[in-house]
């Protein structure tokens, strides 16, 4: 498992995500525009022309920087970024906004300097704001574009040029020299360029140092994901960091005489990292395919795994859905115990047997269930062995989220648990049982609410006279104290149960807050939760049958997983690069900067 100072990478890291600014909408951002153009434009010609024909002469020109404005904008995304993959209108024209306020401020400094000397207008103030706009942009393009270097130098200049062209009109102001302006802004665009290719090397050096791959390549990719979805440039990235791991499917399936009538599937990867990259969808991807193969319902709550079991790609993804598509179940066994629970300190534990296999859940609820540590599959298969089964499928329950979770210390404990609970079970008698199964999906939740696609799956066990629902819903953990809350409302229909999540990462990195994701019940009504897992659950009894079950464990080799380790060193580039940006423009800007003025003021 990770050390605490991993962790604390991780934490940072996340919030420097959660610190994310949202971008005005389109229509804000214009509006704001036109408002800085036109008092941009008007102030100068007032200051000039004091008259209402300087307001009408300042409005003009604060329109014409508008609509220059616009055209630069229009021609930077539709001809030199057509095919970039997130610089487009609203977010260069959010761009814009910031540049332009960069320029004007310093230019009418100079105006209102060269109104009081009554002489020609010297452009000293500017050349500062021309170092400061276009030091913006080029840091946003070279960081954010995935243009060719000659498109995104166009870029760079090509607005600025029109919006600083739109105000030397001969006719109207009495500027210095051409010569001299040209200069100064020549100087001050050279600054801007030298100043930002230090930063920027001096942060690219950080992902080159520790992962081979430069902090702005994966910046890159990284915001291709947050802000289109884009997967591609990611996942290239994260298959070039994988090592290969051999990944295990166990699956219990559930026959009736009519056919397939549920399947559980454990497998033995993580889902995740975030959003819709790598492995993050997987538990909704493989119910997919398995209800079109089997038409039955598929449960696929948490198995014992962690972030070091990320699948890098959608390309992995496809290599554990193909094999997982041609299982052929076998040697049904139509007996099965009842369901068996226990609670040891801070653990319970779950346990149902069918023939020789068991089935376990693990939750520490109400307290926080977070990753197990991966090691523990061996040593609770180990238990399960000494006491003659065949062999174990375990579930991270993954029901319960209120705070701090300590995995080292938890392992003693769940063994223990594990261990008393296989030993009682070892020892109950078995019966025909029947099976019933009912999926719900609720249309007023999505994965901003943290659900994900796959819904809620129930699985209805009858063993004798006991009635057990496993209710598995498609999020990734719950908020602490909803389980009982379920499990005391479906009391009414069955005797036993348990609440699990998938912990699917669908759900991450779409919402900005203290973890990127809602847990199951901080943003979704529990009343109406409740009410679509208990009509889950009604109708999975309803289609109660005797059945008779089947256990299958599949070995996918060599499969890439993006590894803890990797996952730690992106989370500390994140961290450092954020650190370093501060300390580095601390230093640089003002150094630049006091250079610059010390030489515009002496042409």
């Amino acid at each position: 498992m990770a050390s605490t100072h991993e962790n604390n990478y991780r934490e940072r890291a996340l919030s420097r995500y959660s610190s994310l600014f949202t971008l005005p909408s389109a229509r804000k951002t214009y509006v704001l525009l036109i408002l800085q153009c036109l008092l941009t434009g008007i102030p100068i010609f007032m200051l000039y022309f004091p008259s209402f024909q300087g307001f009408l002469i300042g409005l003009t020109i604060g329109m014409m920087l508008f609509l220059l404005t616009c055209l630069g904008n229009y021609l930077t995304c539709r001809w030199l970024l057509r095919n970039d993959l997130i610089l487009n209108f609203r977010r260069t024209s959010f761009l814009s906004l910031l540049s332009n306020s960069l320029l004007s401020v310093p230019i009418l400094l100079d105006f209102i300097v060269s109104v009081h000397k009554t002489s020609n207008i010297e452009l000293n103030a500017a050349s500062l704001g021309v170092f400061g706009s276009l030091a913006l942009r080029i840091l946003v393009f070279q960081s954010v574009s995935f243009a060719s270097l000659w498109r995104v130098g166009i870029a760079i200049i090509l607005q600025p040029s029109f919006y600083l062209a739109s105000l030397f009109i001969p006719q109207f102001l009495p500027f210095e020299s051409y010569g001299k302006i040209f200069l100064k802004f020549s100087i001050a665009a050279a600054a801007a360029f030298i100043c930002i290719q230090i930063l920027i090397r001096s942060l690219s050096l950080i992902g080159l140092r520790t992962l081979g791959i430069s902090s702005i390549k994966l910046f890159k990719a990284f915001l291709a994901n947050w802000t289109e979805g884009i997967v591609e440039p990611l996942e290239e990235l994260f298959e070039h960091l994988s090592e290969e791991h051999d990944i295990k499917v166990s699956m219990i399936a559930f026959r009736t005489k009519k056919g397939m009538k549920a399947v559980i599937v454990i497998p033995s990867l993580h889902p995740g990292p975030f959003k819709n990259v790598g492995s993050s969808c997987i538990p909704s991807m493989i119910q997919n395919v398995l209800e079109r193969k089997f038409n039955c319902v598929v449960s696929v709550p948490h198995g014992i795994s962690g972030h070091e079991l990320d699948l890098a790609s959608q390309s992995e993804n496809m290599k554990v859905l193909d094999r997982i598509l041609k299982v052929e179940f076998k040697e049904f066994q139509d007996q099965a115990s009842p369901f068996l629970s226990l609670k040891e300190g801070d653990v319970t534990a779950n346990c149902q047997i069918f023939g020789r296999y068991a089935f376990v859940i693990l939750t520490l609820a109400p307290k926080t269930m977070e990753d197990l540590p991966l090691e523990l599959r061996e040593l609770i298969a180990y238990e399960a062995e000494k006491r003659g089964f065949s062999s174990i499928l375990t579930v991270d329950a993954h029901n319960s989220i209120s705070g701090y979770f300590d995995a080292k210390k938890i392992k003693k404990p769940i063994l223990k648990a594990v261990s008393l609970i296989l030993e009682e079970a070892a020892s109950v008698s078995q019966s025909k049982f029947e099976v019933g199964a009912a999926k719900v999906i609720p249309a007023d939740f999505n994965i901003q609410d943290g659900m994900g696609p796959g819904g809620i799956s129930i699985i209805a066990i009858k063993v004798g006279g006991q009635k057990t629902a496993y209710i598995t819903i498609d999020g990734n953990n719950m908020i602490s104290g909803l389980r009982e809350k379920i499990l005391s409302d479906v009391k009414s229909l069955v005797d036993e149960g348990e609440v699990m999540t998938t912990d699917t990462h669908a759900v991450n990195a779409v919402v900005i807050n203290d973890l990127g994701y809602h847990p199951v019940g901080e943003k979704i009504d529990h009343e109406k939760l409740i009410g679509y897992i208990k009509d889950g659950v009604e109708e999975a009894l309803k289609n109660l049958e005797p059945a008779e079950a089947s256990w299958l464990e599949e070995t996918i080799p060599k499969v890439k997983v993006i590894g803890e380790r990797q996952i730690d060193d992106l989370c500390m580039i994140v961290d450092e690069v954020s650190e370093k940006i501060k300390k580095n423009s601390i230093i640089l800007f003002p150094s630049f900067l006091f250079l610059l003025a010390l030489l515009v003021f002496v042409l």
